[in-house]
């Protein structure tokens, strides 16, 4: 049985009908159009969550239009020769073909009509096998047929473009819409064995909005037999995609609660069968109580702390969003920052590594940058006395810099923190706020019965981040070396590089950090001397 927590449904402000956009109407009077200039009797509706966005007030930029008795590649075409007829010209045209190994059974066909696209697919009524998600049969649906395939009630409403009308055939769809509820359409145990995805949607769609899940949705979702569906026929790659859009969300950790109380947690983050230490027990609330610490304390901080002027990432999102995601995914998984396993060729390796890369499908960058931080909030625990007091002490505790020499000691903050920054760059901001709440809050119990204050962490991340700017150290992975390897090797009198080039380019990195304000020249000269004095020695 589940356990999730009930409250009272949200009083929700839905609208009467939906008001378009200029833009939407000028789409739509094309389509319809088409319809004019071929002499056609479909009935285009607009599927899904345009139509739950709309009726809520939100703006929606994504306009899926079922057909009821046409292919989407074959209207497109329709509606390709009719702007022709008009004077314009289609802007793009796309045809996904369906594929039953992701779980796309749906041709869809795609075209930009007045700068947005637009995805055309036929009303759908599938039937499955039990242990697939690869449909049996596929023919064309009605729209009822199709509006009690989707995944909830709240998503199955449509948009008649035809008659300016909104279509409920579920006879529930508004109506849970108005109450905040999240239900399935048929009965929750055959809808989510039927797609066990749904159960992970109906979680987000629930936070997202903040609804209330249905007791029999959550019923279903707890069961073994659904559980058991999730990890054998939803690839992980799917899996993945669904958390990863409920961590960047407005409520993550209502979601991953959500995941924690349907007893969901391990089937989404699985781990491996040997793992060292075991996982304690309760570790997966444990990990829903540093996200919470964590998402709480970053809206305390405020998001600005976390951007970089003018970046942004690969995909285009910014360097504020992807350090949020980031950050939250490396609160989640601290209790298991120490966790390994053995690869395939009996290598050790974090577990965050294998939870990113087999469970969740993510990007190999992803478990690299949450492990480094890992790994750097260990270190800036060491250094958090002396960073939140901006003073030299308790720095002798510090041992992985213990190469360094000639570091006096008023200089030997600022070349820690400095080499530190180099380790973890633009993320340094997030290994000080995990190491804030792992340094200020005593107890694992104090954590779970939030037995701590906000605002004591907030001054301790504040004060650190302050030293680290007064130092001059904010970006200091940019900053470049003074002398280069060539030089390094005139003075070594090496032909080729080697371990004693890397070794003295820490040094000098090291005595550069310390001496902020000198000369290449002068740094230089410093290594010839050093270098002078420990031949004399030997």
């Amino acid at each position: 049985m589940a356990v999730v927590a009930s409250s009272s449904p949200p009083s929700v402000q839905v609208r009467e009908k939906i008001e378009l956009t200029d833009i939407e109407k000028k789409i739509f009077d094309r389509l319809l159009g088409t319809l004019r200039h071929f002499g056609l009797q479909n009935q285009l509706r607009v599927a899904g969550g345009w139509v739950r966005d709309k009726l809520l007030g939100k703006d929606c930029y994504d306009i899926d239009i079922a057909l009821d008795n046409m292919l989407g590649s074959e209207f497109v075409e329709k509606v390709t020769q009719y702007l022709l007829s008009v004077g314009e010209e289609a802007q793009g045209i796309a045809i996904i073909p369906s594929n039953p190994d992701q779980s796309k059974h749906l041709e869809t066909a795609r075209m930009r009509i007045c700068d947005m696209w637009i995805d055309f697919v036929n009303l759908r009524c599938e039937e499955y096998s039990d242990n697939s998600r690869i449909p049996t049969k596929q023919k064309y649906g009605t729209a009822e047929e199709d509006a009690y395939r989707r995944d909830l009630t709240i998503n199955s409403l449509f948009y008649n473009i035809n008659t300016n009308l909104v279509e409920d055939y579920t006879k529930r769809g508004i109506e849970d819409l108005k109450s905040g509820k999240i239900v399935t359409p048929l009965p929750a145990k055959a809808t989510f064995m039927d797609d066990p995805l749904r159960v992970l949607r109906a979680i987000r769609f629930g936070a997202r909005f903040e609804f209330i899940l249905d007791e029999e949705l959550k019923e279903a979702a707890s069961c073994d037999d659904v559980k058991a569906a999730l990890a054998a026929k939803i690839s992980r790659e799917r899996i993945g995609t669904e958390v990863d859009l409920m961590i960047p969300g407005n409520q993550p950790v209502k979601a991953m609660t959500y995941i924690c109380d349907l007893k969901l947690f391990w089937v989404v983050f699985s781990l491996p069968p040997k793992i060292e230490p075991a996982e304690p027990e309760g570790c997966d609330r444990l990990s829903i109580a540093y996200l919470d610490a964590t998402w709480n304390l970053i809206q305390l901080v405020g998001y600005a702390s976390f951007s970089v002027s003018g970046k942004s990432t690969k995909n285009g999102s910014s360097w504020m969003d992807e350090q949020r995601r980031l950050s939250l995914y490396a609160a989640m998984f601290l209790p298991l920052r120490e966790t390994t396993y053995k690869d395939n060729k009996s290598k050790k390796n974090p577990v965050v590594n294998f939870i990113f890369r087999d469970s969740l499908k993510r990007k190999v960058s992803d478990a690299e940058t949450v492990i480094n931080i890992h790994h750097a909030l260990k270190k800036f625990l060491l250094l958090l006395p002396s960073l939140a007091s901006n003073e030299d002490f308790q720095l002798t505790e510090v041992d992985w810099a213990s190469e360094l020499v000639d570091i006096p000691v008023h200089s030997k903050l600022r070349v820690l923190t400095g080499f530190l920054l180099r380790e973890v760059k633009g993320f340094w901001r997030v290994a000080l706020l995990m190491s804030t709440l792992l340094y200020e809050i005593n107890s694992t119990e104090d954590l779970l019965n939030k037995n701590f204050q906000l605002d004591k962490l907030k001054d301790t991340f504040k004060a650190a981040e302050n030293t680290v700017t007064q130092l001059g150290l904010e970006k200091a992975w940019d900053v470049k070396p003074l002398v280069n390897g060539k030089e390094i090797m005139n003075v070594l009198e090496l032909k080729s590089g080697g371990p004693l080039v890397r070794e003295w380019q820490q040094k000098l990195l090291a005595w550069q950090l310390a001496n902020p304000s000198r000369s290449a020249e002068e740094c230089l000269e410093w290594m010839k001397q050093t270098h002078s004095k420990r031949l004399k020695m030997t």
